[in-house]
């Protein structure tokens, strides 16, 4: 089984470079994009030498916050490009192998319908995620690198203003965190999606949104209720592991950040997530749908 598992992983993979390609511009472009910046500021060498004399007088918490910022704005732009990447894969997985009539050569391997859709599922909640988050971390070293030779350029102490205050393993654990939790969270709609994969003929991307724009539409008007709009909105952008209000927090008496008021991972409530009942109702969820999308490619008539 696990033998089994790793090697259609290994296909889907193989097959869907997207997996793996579209990380790898997403670093490319945002390291340019930092490259470009710097050279931009360049320019203005008065205002430059002034703000790197500033950054040396405050203190290491205020210079961790800088960059904890810049850094998890990196972080946001591959999550924003992972979740695109999980949705097309979801929605072409099923559909591109019956599309192309490879699914009959699959099924004349000793590999039965559960572990081929099992995979496709690994590969949506953990496969993308990880490879994300590994140009995430790529690319932020990347880009404190650049940025260390550019202070050591404009005659500043890069380890002072840079490798000192970076959070690195502060970001890291918390990305990985991330990379575990939100895919689960999320499950439900991946089940969707690879149902949708397996049961339509055409326009999966068009069948798979429909219903999800549409369904809410329809209860708000006719049954003016909003359960369906809770269960997909509010699910998507509200997920119960963040408090965002911990994430900095000031001395009241002089409004001084505290030493650790700076810390991704100190505002992840992981206790509060893992017992939510919504994220094992979104699991419950997506194994219904991931099972009737196994039912489906199993009894499915491959020859229209």
């Amino acid at each position: 089984m696990i033998g089994h598992q790793l090697a259609l992983i290994r296909r889907e993979i193989w097959e869907h470079r997207a997996i793996y390609v579209t990380p790898f511009v997403i670093a490319i472009v945002v390291t340019l994009l930092t490259l470009t910046g710097q050279v931009s500021i360049s320019a203005f060498g008065d205002a430059v030498d002034l703000a790197i004399v500033g950054a040396s007088n405050v203190d290491a918490v205020h210079r961790r916050m800088v960059l904890t910022g810049i850094l998890s704005v990196v972080t946001s732009v591959f999550a924003f490009g992972a979740w695109i990447v999980t949705v097309f894969y979801s929605l072409d997985a099923l559909y591109a192998e019956r599309k192309d009539k490879s699914i009959l050569f699959w099924r004349s391997l000793p590999i039965t319908d559960a572990e081929t859709v099992v995979s496709k599922l690994v590969t949506a909640l953990l496969v993308i995620p990880l490879v994300s988050l590994g140009a995430v971390m790529l690319t932020q070293l990347a880009i404190l690198v650049l940025f260390g030779l550019w202070v050591m350029m404009q005659g500043g102490d890069a380890g002072h203003l840079v490798w000192s205050s970076a959070p690195l393993m502060d970001l890291w654990l918390a990305g990985l965190l991330l990379a575990i939790a939100m895919p689960l969270w999320l499950s439900p709609f991946v089940g969707w999606f690879l149902f949708v994969s397996a049961f339509t003929k055409r326009s999966p991307l068009l069948m798979a949104f429909l219903p999800i724009l549409i369904l809410p539409m329809l209860e708000r008007m006719f049954l003016r209720s909003h359960y369906l709009y809770d269960a997909i909105f509010e699910r998507s952008f509200k997920p119960p592991i963040a408090n965002i209000e911990t994430l900095i927090r000031f001395d009241e008496s002089d409004f001084r950040l505290g030493e650790d008021a700076i810390s991704i991972v100190s505002s992840l409530d992981m206790v509060r997530f893992v017992t939510s009942p919504s994220l094992w109702a979104g699991i419950i969820v997506c194994g219904l749908l991931v099972t009737a999308a196994i039912y489906v490619r199993r009894y499915r008539d491959e020859s229209y």
